[in-house]
């Protein structure tokens, strides 16, 4: 079934602006049916979790929904699956638990790839315990994140390898399952970052051997939260800071405060319209896995047309199947938050700066001002590509 993307707008008020949005990897637009579901909660009976009265089987039920939801999305275990604010708070809340096992003189790697998110927490986390911090380099050229630049750093005293799934300023996907079984076989833990990756892509946490995926909503059409998946018996061994009276249970254990109930709602409802994208049947999981190759062909065929249709500015990274459809790209003789603005009075929005990814940025040699990001969503159709194209040749 083809991928049917004037039926996927017509779910998007926010697109009735006339905008062409081109900053989902900042956080994508919103169904109709993900508000829905979060006015809903907001409107209905809801208390603390518990099971005597209406309200409080309410919650129950919303968490357990959302636990399933998440895990049909990443391939995960219900049971493994801890909610948070954000991606970055989960991680430092991780990061600091995990540090409580380290010794003086062990190791973490770090990429010169990934988000500030999958890289502070860890520096932060060894400084407090005396460990030493690697940095795993990507090529320049290609912006590729080669296997050898984890391998060559790994040693026995290495604990944890923080990595990216797909680098939220090139698009670059690290070849995940190739890393895991070398970061496994020094006894270290693999921490991925999908926030950037899971959107775009059929995920499978099990598949590519990682000890915790984080990922956030927001960015696949939900809600603000963010989402850490692992396995319940990792977690299990693991004991984090929290309040006497919380309870020891998890994945609760590492779940600070009581969730927020309409955001997690919203979470499900967001998944089951990613699962929704292409009409099929049977369990969810399987039609997760049929809508999102149909969206990874549609987003690969506008990432394509945009590249082609932007030749003449300065790409970064290599134009490859494997990557998401996310362009980095500047103009010669305009500054990227120049471009940024100008591109905004066309009605286009694609951002532009460092987004988090500092030390990428700095690596490829665009330092603090960074590029022009173009991010491609289930929403962007080819008029949103020609849009984007046509006020970029106005700059001329």
């Amino acid at each position: 079934m083809p991928y049917d993307v004037e039926k996927v707008r017509a779910h998007f008020p926010a697109l009735h602006e006339g905008a062409a949005h081109f900053d989902g990897p900042g956080g994508s637009q919103v169904p109709d049916v993900v508000a829905d579901a979060v006015a809903g909660t907001l409107r209905a009976a809801v208390s603390n979790r518990g099971s005597v009265t209406k309200a409080e089987q309410r919650a129950e039920q919303i968490v357990a929904e959302a636990r399933q939801a998440a895990a049909d999305l990443l391939g995960a275990q219900p049971a493994g699956i801890v909610f948070g604010r954000s991606m970055t708070q989960l991680t430092y809340d991780l990061s600091r638990t995990l540090a409580k096992q380290w010794l003086p003189g062990d190791e973490v790697i770090v990429t010169k790839m990934d988000h500030d998110a999958n890289i502070r927490p860890w520096v932060h986390a060894a400084e407090a315990r005396g460990a030493l911090v690697r940095w795993a380099e990507f090529d320049r050229a290609t912006g590729e994140l080669p296997v050898e630049a984890i391998s060559s750093l790994l040693s026995t005293r290495t604990r944890v390898v923080a990595v990216t799934a797909a680098s939220n300023l090139l698009g670059t996907r690290p070849s995940i399952a190739r890393i895991a079984p070398l970061v496994h076989s020094v006894g270290a833990l693999l921490y991925v970052d999908g926030v950037h990756l899971t959107p775009h892509a059929w995920v499978d946490v099990e598949a590519l051997g990682a000890d915790f995926y984080a990922c956030s909503p927001y960015k696949f059409l939900g809600p603000h939260l963010g989402i850490v998946a692992a396995r319940p018996a990792l977690l299990e061994s693991l004991r984090p800071d929290k309040l006497m009276p919380a309870t020891n249970d998890v994945p609760e254990r590492f779940e600070y405060g009581t969730l927020p109930y309409e955001l997690l709602a919203g979470t499900t409802a967001a998944i089951d319209f990613l699962a929704d994208l292409v009409p099929g049947t049977g369990p969810r999981r399987t039609r997760l896995a049929r809508s999102m190759q149909a969206l990874e062909d549609h987003e690969h065929s506008l990432l394509t047309r945009l590249e082609t249709a932007l030749q003449g500015t300065r790409q970064y990274g290599s134009p490859t199947r494997d990557r998401t459809p996310t362009l980095l790209f500047n103009v010669d003789g305009v500054t990227p938050m120049e471009v940024y603005r100008k591109l905004a009075t066309h009605n286009v929005n694609a951002p532009a700066g460092t987004f988090y990814a500092l030390e990428c940025a700095r690596w490829l040699g665009i330092g603090d001002a960074g590029a022009v990001r173009a991010g491609i969503a289930p929403y962007t159709n080819e008029s949103d590509v020609d849009r984007l194209a046509a006020a970029v040749r106005t700059l001329g």
